[in-house]
């Protein structure tokens, strides 16, 4: 049974077309990874499919009664609301139905007899219902999934406003799973989730008996939950039965085949544009000539798929500093309450440092206390001498400017061709460079910010979960070129596949953190 059809859709922003003419199907059960470079349209299908944005052309069905849940990175928390209340808000069509049930109370004291007979059937089917879907233990459950991710040691009743990335995300995904839909819609659900928390998420998925819509960039979670691929590529969208690893088989098998009709074609129609240039004008052979001209003229030609625009990095190095990166004494961090004891702490030139452990821990108030960003409850943070720090934030919002413009600020001395090269080094076409920032998708921004960072010299650089967003190519490219980076590294990722062979030393933040 198809749960969603979407036929023929096209779509596009200004002279950009994302999709054109694609089709889709979502069968009952089936686990989806959808896949594709940064920029192929994922995020927008899945705003088409909600309804969140009107497509160009083409039609999106649903089944009937189908309720969906959607996980969307860009959700916004209203501010004075508590996780309590974000997480009871998923049973907002339950208290509906109280609320009607307290109306019907009423209109009992005045009713007629008749009229009473109706208005009890009423209530006793909405008292069904209620007891149905665990009206009454609502409390219990929101409690229950609040300890499953780890909301109850950030507090229940905290202010949705107070919370980090990471305890934000997992407040939406709590708030979906307690809805039960009949189809869950996941975009980049692991970005800022820790690793205990994404094998929670895994066995959970594992298990889901509903169908779902995955867009990740994880490639080992992503493996472990799903049986089907949609990979999307150059407006197209194509279905592969199995993982994403026996996708990447299958595709690279076809573009291989692909490549060798291509050749095969080419090496034809050369051969028969040459037989009729030369045979056209004689007598004895123009009808041969005209023959060969039709098969020509009726031959469907091969075309090779846009060749994706892969990213390089290469970050620019400042002269040695000295042998001290930085050095804490009894430092204490944290805002209005203390998230660690006093922490003495040292890093070296040319280390190679990773921070671990679960969100709102403290790794990111670290990074900022050193960097002097936020200052300390107590105790100091000694800088070592000449340092050049180059400093890639977790969330930023999104810039009102061209790329081109935007990196046109940060080094006002480049010429258009140097700004448009170096943008394009990192993976990003004419289109995407003239286009505003906020329009790009999660990993294209994050390349517009990567294009800056790198463009500086440094010898120091401290990255706050730099792989969120980035799809395979750019991560594997971010690895490759921090590996080669002479200088030193303070590193906050939740990805053992990317920092493992990079980092020379890995700090797990639980260990001192005051927040367990």
């Amino acid at each position: 049974m198809s749960i969603l059809t979407v036929t023929n859709l096209s779509h596009g922003f200004g002279d950009r077309a994302i999709f054109k003419d694609v089709s889709f199907r979502l069968l009952k059960g089936e686990h989806v990874g959808l896949v594709g470079a940064n920029g192929e349209g994922k995020s927008t299908f899945m705003n088409i499919i909600t309804g969140k944005l009107q497509p160009d052309e083409g039609k999106v069905e649903w089944a009937k009664y189908v309720r969906t849940g959607y996980l969307d990175q860009h959700t916004v928390l209203e501010a004075g609301m508590t996780i309590r209340d974000v997480l009871k808000s998923a049973f907002a069509y339950l208290f509906e139905m109280e609320q009607q049930m307290n109306e019907i109370c009423e209109k009992m004291a005045e009713a007629s007899e008749s009229e009473l007979e109706t208005l009890m059937e009423e209530m006793g089917t909405i008292q069904d219902l209620l007891m149905a879907h665990d009206f009454y233990i609502i409390d219990a459950k929101v409690e229950e999934v609040g300890r499953a991710l780890g909301l109850d040691a950030v507090g229940l009743d905290t202010d949705v406003t107070e919370l980090s990335g990471g305890q934000r995300t997992r407040v939406l995904l709590g708030k979906l799973l307690l809805e039960k839909p009949d189809i869950l819609l996941l975009d980049e659900p692991t970005n800022y989730l820790d690793k205990e928390h994404i094998e929670w998420l895994k066995r959970y998925l594992q298990e889901y008996e509903n169908a779902f819509i995955l867009i990740s960039h994880d490639i080992p979670f992503l493996n472990s939950v799903i049986n089907l691929i949609y990979h999307m590529e150059n407006q197209r969208l194509d279905r592969y039965v199995g993982d994403y690893d026996k996708f990447l088989e299958v595709h690279e098998m076809k573009k291989a085949q692909q490549e060798a009709a291509f050749k095969r074609q080419q090496k034809e129609i050369e051969e028969l544009q040459d037989f009729v240039a030369r045979n056209k004008a004689r007598v004895a052979t123009r009808n041969m000539a005209m023959s060969r001209q039709k098969k020509l003229d009726k031959m469907e030609v091969i075309e090779l798929a846009r060749g994706r625009v892969k990213p390089e990095f290469h970050f620019k190095e400042a002269r040695t500093p000295g042998r001290y990166i930085f050095q804490t004494t009894d430092l204490v961090i944290g805002y209005d309450q203390p998230l660690s004891p006093p922490l003495n702490l040292s890093m070296e030139r040319g280390q190679k440092l990773v921070l671990t452990g679960a969100n709102g821990i403290g790794k990111t108030t670290l990074l900022k206390s050193i960097l002097g960003l936020i200052p300390p409850l107590s105790g100091s943070v000694e800088l070592g001498d000449y340092l050049e720090t180059g400093y890639f934030e977790q969330e930023i919002a999104p810039s009102n400017k061209t790329c081109l413009q935007e990196l046109w600020d940060e080094f006002p001395s480049f010429t258009q061709y140097e700004a448009r090269a170096a943008l394009a080094k990192c993976g990003l076409t004419t289109k995407h460079i003239e286009s505003l920032v906020r329009v790009l998708s999660g990993g294209e921004q994050a390349k517009v910010r990567l294009c800056k960072l790198i463009n500086r010299p440094s010898n120091v650089l401290l990255l706050d979960e730099p792989t969120n967003h980035l799809d395979t190519d750019a991560k594997d490219e971010l690895k490759r070129a921090l590996l080669e980076y002479r200088g030193s590294l303070l590193l906050i990722c939740h990805e053992p596949e990317f920092y493992e062979g990079l980092a020379t030393e890995v700090w797990d933040c639980m260990e001192w953190s005051l927040k367990k």
